[in-house]
């Protein structure tokens, strides 16, 4: 799929019938990451990379819908599903490691099945991580930390998500960090003519 066609609108209409339906809550939520990466990919990014990071948003749970489901994790099953329609490779990446995907493979026992998609390790991931990790279940506009609690506190101590939060929560906020860092940064550049 050619980026300049309007990538991130094709992302949305795909999304939208396989999750808005089905799975409503988890609609409100891809939702509202996709409005955030949207409106901070355009300061961020080029059009071309805003149109990327967007798309990876609005698909980012895509594995969770149920003809899309194959081995049950849901960032495997997104990605597995995007490359077999020859969906652009970088967003493929991007939903395949979204917010630290890799690790909650290792901490759910599934090794290194990620490894057949290249690993963004550049703002674009970040933003995407920023995105989902500051997006609560139904839409809701959380802080990262509030994110990382409700994650626990929905799925209990001992769960193996909940371990995996805890594990990642570094990088998790490593990432965020960056993110504001440079959204920061932008905020404070003169306007042009002044």
């Amino acid at each position: 799929m050619d980026v300049h066609k309007n990538l991130s609108s094709e992302a949305e209409k795909i999304a939208r019938a396989y999750l808005e339906k089905e799975l409503p809550q988890r609609w409100a939520h891809v939702e509202a990451v996709a409005l955030k990466a949207r409106k901070h990919g355009n300061l961020l990014f080029a059009k071309d990379k805003a149109q990327i990071i967007t798309a990876a948003a609005w698909l980012h749970d895509l594995g969770y819908a149920s003809v899309i489901k194959k081995t049950g994790y849901h960032p495997l099953d997104g990605a597995l599903w995007l490359r077999s329609q020859g969906f652009d490779e970088t967003v493929v990446s991007l939903v395949a490691h979204h917010s630290c995907a890799g690790l909650e493979a290792e901490v759910r026992g599934l090794g290194k099945v990620l490894d057949p998609f290249p690993k963004e390790e550049t703002l674009l991931a970040d933003l995407l991580l920023f995105a989902d990790m500051t997006t609560g279940p139904s839409g809701e506009d959380f802080s990262v930390q509030e994110r990382m609690d409700e994650i626990v506190s929905r799925y209990g101590k001992d769960h193996v998500v909940s371990s995996f939060i805890l594990k990642a929560k570094p990088l998790i906020l490593e990432a965020s960090t960056r993110v504001e860092s440079k959204l920061k940064s932008l905020s404070q550049e003169p306007s042009p003519g002044k």
